[in-house]
């Protein structure tokens, strides 16, 4: 078990910094939009910013899933994957809030698990045959999974009303 001093200091510290760090970018992109603003799509993909939202939780809540039970729980709740780009009948006010809540799970979750833990990663053409991921390599990939979409949520941001978020 990890005390509450370890949470606050070495790597899960630092992990959990870096995490919440870039969640808080990408949500500072949506800051001040109405729902149709964050439902617009401003490039020819189905990226829109409420979609990124939606997007990242999915990503993190299904990779947190693959720490905790390994790759066969991977599959539950992606039987759309287009669709989770897209706000749908969500409010921005409800993917936010969604989002909160899997970011609160993950928070607890890094203060149990054990870094050093690992699953095979699902066979995939993306992923080497027979590779396995530690929970401490997916904590990574969340990481940088939710910075790539803040830098697209920015981007999208400044294509719907010129607001800067990053830069």
């Amino acid at each position: 078990m990890t005390s509450p001093e370890q949470l606050r200091t070495g790597e899960r510290a630092d992990l959990l910094q870096a995490l919440r760090q870039q969640r808080a970018f990408l949500r500072r992109t949506v800051d001040g939009l109405t729902d149709e603003q964050a439902a617009l799509r401003s490039t020819v993909s189905e990226l829109c910013l409420g979609g990124l939202i939606k997007h990242v939780a999915l990503i993190e809540q299904t990779w947190l899933r693959f720490a905790v039970h390994g790759a066969e729980t991977m599959q539950a709740g992606q039987d759309d994957w287009a669709d989770g780009f897209r706000m749908g009948d969500d409010s921005l006010a409800t993917l936010l809030d969604r989002y909160a809540r899997v970011a609160s799970a993950t928070d607890e979750l890094v203060a149990t698990l054990d870094l050093d833990a690992a699953h095979p990663l699902p066979a995939a053409p993306w992923f080497e045959p027979g590779a396995s991921w530690s929970v401490r390599r997916v904590l990574l990939h969340v990481i940088a999974e939710t910075s790539q979409h803040a830098g697209h949520a920015d981007i999208l941001r400044e294509a719907i009303d010129g607001a800067k978020t990053m830069g």
